[in-house]
């Protein structure tokens, strides 16, 4: 059935209780407090407490403070998906999975990638990666990391649609879309990556294309139905932040001209939180890393850094910066001032 649940729509199972859905949501009922139609819900009644096709239910919980984005600001639409976090995190390259469960906690994020691969399925110790991502609490989203040809692209991404349908997860109908020309530079193969680009959308995927800052590669990307092109803001890893403002300006003005709101998002490169803010400040809608928080000297500050930093580039992009002029401007009045001149 569906609900509005926290001012979204929702569809969970039925029938279903105030207790079965704290459940369902992954929280811990002492942790939450519930309206139902605007209804107060007692903790004592939650198992009681049925709810029905379109009720609108509020699941509220403490948080540090106030919320440091605008209750106004809209979400990032992906295809299907709504967020209100713009910031996209890996799940690679951190020295233990622990820190790598501290840092998405950290960063704010809603979405994780992650790859997949033959490797085995648990570490030394006997642990996998789910038992360190709940699937209940993030939208996962798997890439093909590690793909030089549309063949294995697409082998992967139909493997990872199968793994998360398993996990009853909403990320089992998108894909984060790399298709590599070579080990060296890491840049994508722009015929491969258009070709595979056409056959998951027949199939059905909503496509995150990982790109090159090329305009004219972007625009195809979308024309074949990408869900969101990403271009590169520097090759992955390298740290660089965003290389080329102009490109991407570009790819902003042709595929936002006859849609405001297709999702632009830089891929790659991102160094430090400055990097996210300057993409953010073009108006990317988000931005998707790893190894800048991961290969950090403090991943966990970094991770918290990022979010503010993604917050703080939106605003400002809103906000509208100041032209930039070759001499100074006084921001005090000079009238009435006692200085001679």
């Amino acid at each position: 059935m569906t609900i509005t649940l926290n001012g979204e729509r929702r569809d969970v199972p039925s029938p279903l209780t105030v207790a079965d859905l704290i459940r369902h949501l992954g929280l811990k009922p002492e942790h939450v407090a519930v309206e139902r139609n605007r209804d107060l819900v007692p903790r004592s009644r939650h198992a009681e407490s049925r709810i029905d096709p379109d009720d609108v239910l509020e699941v509220v919980t403490l948080v540090g403070g106030g919320s440091p984005v605008p209750a106004e600001a809209p979400p990032l639409v992906i295809g299907p998906h709504r967020f209100r976090s713009r910031l996209l995190v890996g799940t690679g390259k951190y020295t233990t999975p622990d820190l790598m469960r501290d840092c998405l906690e950290a960063s704010g994020t809603e979405v994780v990638t992650v790859a997949v691969r033959r490797e085995r399925l648990f570490d030394r110790e006997g642990r996998n990666l789910l038992d360190f991502l709940d699937p209940r609490r993030y939208t996962i989203l798997p890439n093909t990391a590690g793909c030089f040809n549309a063949e294995d692209a697409l082998r992967t991404a139909r493997l990872g649609r199968e793994l998360l349908l398993g996990l009853d997860n909403p990320g089992a109908d998108w894909v984060k879309l790399e298709v590599l020309a070579d080990t060296r530079t890491l840049l994508p193969d722009p015929l491969s990556t258009l070709q595979a680009t056409e056959i998951l959308v027949a199939e059905g995927f909503h496509v995150l294309c990982y790109t090159s800052d090329d305009p004219v590669m972007a625009r195809r990307l979308k024309a074949a139905g990408a869900a969101s092109v990403m271009p590169a803001g520097s090759p992955i890893g390298s740290g660089q932040g965003v290389l080329n403002p102009n490109n991407i300006r570009i790819i902003l003005e042709d595929l936002k001209g006859d849609n405001p709101d297709y999702p632009v998002i830089v891929d790659a490169g991102v160094g430090t939180a400055s990097d996210v803010a300057i993409a953010m400040e073009l108006g990317c809608d988000g931005v998707l890393l790893n190894t800048g928080i991961a290969g950090a000297k403090d991943p966990l500050r970094m991770a918290h850094a990022m979010r503010l930093a993604v917050e703080a580039g939106r605003l400002a992009a809103g906000a509208g910066r100041i032209s930039k002029k070759l001499y100074a401007t006084a921001s005090s009045p000079t009238e009435g001032s006692i200085a001679a001149r």
